[in-house]
């Protein structure tokens, strides 16, 4: 279901801090026209831990309202509460998500034992899909390809989004879970070396705002054009560095409304991004032909 290129959505906000919901919108469906390939609205990207539970259910209804069936829809739905990620899957099913992303609990720092009870308290509650999120960095705690290997046995769960950015760990993954769980990219820079250990795709923060060119990169890697997906990823590297000069999603943010996509807006405790980190955000844009 889930393959190629797809997008870690931002939040449009107004400059007051509102939902723009009519920026979403044409984000949304620009997206669509684009070429990208799966839609992951509200995660880290999406500014989910400061989204209210109303905002959030609202994001990903907006979202699969757009998408219409056109583009799979893979609903951030994750918490360091077993019993509010529940929640946030069992809505994601209910408005026609396509499945949930559901990372490691935060903050908690529970043992392997522990993330393997939560994923499987998710699981066995909602029959929906469900794509485990290990971010490390964010989280704290590593979900080991033990456990992943455990929880694939389950059937609603499908795959990992594995922003480890460790390129031993597809490998190892893949052994233990099969070459049919969706190993999916968390981490742009990685993206095409992630796909020659075996992964199927990336959710992309970069995709945000070069959609089309994320999805020429995977199609070239996916066709055989190994030097053409190279080449593209060689054009987006400074992207990259800009989309993570600070804090994501801030620079993403301010680059998306380049493009007329709502406002640079991240809501506390994120701060506006620099002046100088403005300046290379639209730098590289502008290298890519992204931006005149």
């Amino acid at each position: 279901m889930f393959k190629g290129s797809l997008v870690a959505l931002v939040t449009p906000m107004t400059r007051e801090g509102a939902l723009d919901e009519k920026a979403f919108r044409d984000h949304v469906e620009w997206q669509v026209e684009q070429g990208t390939q799966g839609f992951i609205p509200v995660g880290t990207t999406g500014e989910s831990p400061t989204l209210s539970h109303a905002e959030h259910d609202r994001v990903v209804e907006l979202c699969v309202e757009v998408a219409a069936g056109r583009v799979p829809v893979m609903a951030g739905a994750g918490s360091n509460s077993t019993a509010e990620a529940i929640r946030l899957t069992r809505h994601a099913k209910e408005v026609g998500a396509d499945a949930a992303l559901v990372v490691t609990p935060y903050y908690n720092k529970p043992t392997q034992e522990g993330l393997y009870r939560h994923f499987m308290a998710v699981a066995d509650a909602v029959d929906l899909p469900v794509v485990i999120y290990n971010i490390p960095p964010r989280s704290v705690v590593d979900m080991s390809v033990e456990t992943m290997a455990r929880l694939a046995k389950h059937p609603n769960i499908v795959g990992v989004k594995d922003a480890t950015a460790n390129l031993a760990r597809p490998l190892h993954t893949r052994a233990a879970c099969g070459p049919d769980f969706c190993q999916l990219s968390g981490e742009d820079h990685t993206a095409v070396a992630f796909l020659a250990a075996g992964g199927h795709g990336c959710i992309s923060v970069t995709a945000n705002v070069a959609p089309r060119l994320c999805r020429e990169m995977h199609d070239a890697w996916a066709e055989g054009r190994v030097a053409e997906a190279i080449a593209i990823q060689d054009r987006l590297l400074p992207v990259h560095d800009a989309m993570f000069c600070e804090t994501s999603p801030g620079p993403v943010k301010h680059a998306a409304s380049l493009l007329g996509y709502g406002s640079d807006h991240c809501r506390l405790p994120l701060a506006p991004i620099a002046e100088a980190s403005r300046g290379r955000v639209r730098e590289a844009m502008v290298a890519a032909g992204l931006l005149n």
